[in-house]
C-alpha cells in the first residue's frame, strides 16, 4: 500500500476508530483503518460494555425468576444457571456485532490492516507515513494526509500483581470457567460495581473494597448513598475508605487484608478477586516519540477539535486526556474529527453533556453537573427530587425504589444536572442529555407531555419538584 495516499488512517478499531472511520468515508474520504485484534470492536465490543451488559441481562431475568410465583408464573421456583450457555450467548453478541462491523467496513469501502501501527515522524509533503506490523510478522507502510489515534485503554492492575485465572481483571473475568461463590472487588466504579451486581444475582458472596469514602464516586452523594444502601439491602459487603490492600493466594483461591475506615486490620477469602481500579491509556509504542506530542501520564492532550499538538494528527477515545473513558465519548469524538477533517459542519464535545451509565441493579444514569459541583461553581441551586416508589410503571416493574434528581439554577431555571438511580435509568437519561443540549428549563420541561404509564414519566415529576409541584409525591 505504500503508493496509495489515503485522506486518513485511523489507528484503533473500537467504538471511537471505527465511528470516525465510518463517518470520514459517509463524506467521500479514503479511509484505512489499523487494528492489531484479531476481529475489530476494540475493548468496548470484545471485552468491557457489550458482553458485560449481555451478561446484566442474564442476570437481570434470573433475578426475576427467583420471585416467578409472585408474578404469577409457577414452575420456575427453582431454576438452574446454565453458566456455559451464559458465557455462549455473551460470545453469541459479541460475534454478531464483530460480523456487522466487518460488514460496514466493506460497505463503506474501508481498508482495514490487522496489525500494530506506529507513527513514523512528522508529515511530509503534507503526508504522514504509519509503519504496520502486520499480524502474519510481516511489515506495511501507509500514507495519509490525516492520522486519528485511537488505539484505546488497558485494565489497570494494582502494583506487584499480575492478572491470572484467579486475580481477574475485567478480562480475565469474562473467561472464567465456572460462576464463582465468591468474589472481592477492589474499586467501586462503573466496572467494579456491575460485576459485583452481576455475580451477587447468580447467588455469589460479594465483597467491595473501596479507597474512597463513598460508592460510584464520579456520582452525586444521594446517588451513592441509594447505591450503598441497596447493595447492603442485597447482601453486597460494602468497604468504604479502605487502604493498605494485599492480596495473597491460597489453595481455595485468594486472601484480602485490608485497613478499614477505622484503621483496624481486616481480612476475607474468597474464590476471585477482580481488579476494578481504572484504565491505563495504550499510547506505548505508537511513535508518540518521533512527533512533537508529549503525553502526560500516558494520555494525549488535545484542543476542543481532538487536534494534537502535531499537525495533522487527533486523538479520541480513551487515550485523550481529561476525557471519561467511555465508549460514546469516543464515538462523538470520531463523528467530530471526521467532520473537522472532512470540513463538514461540526460541534465539539461539551463535558457536561456527556452521560454516564452504570448498568447495575439499580441503574444509575447521570449527566451535568451534581448538586456539590454546582455549589462550588458559585450556582444558586434549587433541586428537585422525585422517588421511583410514586411512578405507576416503576411498581408495575416491580423496581420501585431510587429516584430522579434535578439540579438547576434558581435564577434562570436552567437545568445544570440530572441522576437518575432507579429502573431504566440507562435508557432515560437521555432525555434529560437532550433537554440540556437543546438548552430546555425546567419549566419548559415541566410541560413537555410525557407519556403514561412510563417509567420516563418521574422525569417530568422531577422537573415539577424543582417548584414544588410534583403531582405523585
Amino acid at each position: 500500500m505504500a503508493d496509495t495516499i489515503f485522506d486518513v488512517v485511523v489507528l484503533g478499531g473500537g467504538p471511537a476508530g471505527y465511528t470516525c472511520g465510518i463517518r470520514a468515508a459517509q463524506y467521500g474520504l479514503k479511509v484505512a483503518l489499523v487494528d492489531a485484534n484479531d476481529r475489530l470492536g476494540g475493548t468496548c465490543l470484545l471485552w468491557g460494555c457489550i458482553p458485560t451488559k449481555a451478561l446484566l441481562f442474564t442476570a437481570e431475568i434470573w433475578d426475576h425468576l427467583k420471585h416467578g410465583e409472585t408474578y404469577g408464573i409457577d414452575g420456575v421456583s427453582a431454576p438452574k444457571l446454565n453458566w456455559k450457555n451464559v458465557m455462549a450467548r455473551k460470545d453469541d453478541v459479541i460475534t454478531r456485532h464483530t460480523k456487522g462491523l466487518d460488514f460496514l467496513m466493506k460497505k463503506n469501502k474501508i481498508t482495514t490492516f490487522k496489525g500494530f501501527g506506529t507513527l513514523t515522524g512528522s508529515a511530509k509533503d503534507g503526508v504522514h507515513t504509519i509503519s504496520v506490523k502486520l499480524a502474519d510478522g510481516k511489515t506495511d507502510t501507509i500514507k495519509a494526509k490525516k492520522v486519528v489515534l485511537a488505539t484505546g485503554s488497558d485494565a489497570r492492575v494494582l502494583p506487584g500483581y499480575k492478572p491470572d485465572d484467579t486475580i481477574l481483571t475485567n478480562y480475565e473475568i469474562l473467561k472464567i470457567a465456572e460462576a464463582p461463590k465468591s468474589l472481592i472487588v477492589i474499586g467501586s466504579g462503573a466496572v467494579g460495581v456491575e460485576f459485583a451486581s452481576i455475580f451477587k444475582s447468580f447467588g455469589a458472596e460479594v465483597t467491595i473494597l473501596e479507597v474512597l469514602p463513598r460508592l460510584v464516586p464520579v456520582e452525586d452523594e444521594d446517588v451513592s448513598k441509594e447505591l450503598l444502601r441497596q447493595f447492603k439491602k442485597r447482601g453486597i459487603d460494602v468497604n468504604l475508605s479502605i487502604k493498605d490492600t494485599k492480596i495473597e493466594k491460597t489453595k481455595g483461591g485468594v486472601k484480602v487484608t485490608w485497613t478499614d475506615s477505622n484503621g483496624k486490620p481486616q481480612v476475607k477469602e474468597a474464590e476471585k478477586v477482580l481488579m476494578a481500579v481504572g484504565r491505563s491509556p495504550r499510547t506505548e509504542g505508537i511513535g508518540l516519540e518521533k512527533t512533537s506530542i508529549k503525553p502526560e501520564r500516558g494520555f494525549v492532550m488535545t484542543n476542543e477539535w481532538m487536534e494534537t499538538t502535531e499537525p495533522g494528527v487527533y486523538a479520541i477515545g480513551d487515550i485523550v486526556g481529561g476525557m471519561p473513558q467511555l465508549a460514546h465519548v469516543g464515538a462523538m469524538a470520531g463523528l467530530v474529527v471526521a467532520a473537522k477533517i472532512a470540513g463538514q459542519y461540526a460541534k465539539p464535545i461539551n463535558r457536561l453533556r456527556i452521560p454516564g451509565c452504570t448498568y447495575t441493579e439499580p441503574q444509575i444514569g447521570s449527566v451535568g453537573l451534581t448538586e456539590a459541583q454546582a455549589k462550588e461553581k458559585g450556582y444558586q441551586v434549587k433541586i428537585g427530587k422525585f422517588p421511583f416508589v410514586g411512578n405507576s410503571k416503576a411498581t408495575i416493574l416491580d423496581a420501585h425504589d431510587g429516584f430522579v434528581k434535578v439540579v438547576a439554577d434558581a435564577k434562570y431555571g436552567e437545568i445544570l444536572g440530572v441522576h437518575i438511580i432507579g429502573p431504566y435509568a440507562t435508557e432515560i437519561i437521555a432525555e434529560a442529555v437532550t433537554a440540556m443540549q437543546l438548552e430546555a428549563t425546567v419549566e419548559e420541561m415541566m410541560f413537555t407531555i410525557h407519556a403514561h404509564p412510563t417509567v420516563a414519566e418521574a422525569l417530568l415529576d422531577a422537573f415539577s419538584s424543582v417548584e414544588g409541584k410534583a403531582i405523585n409525591v
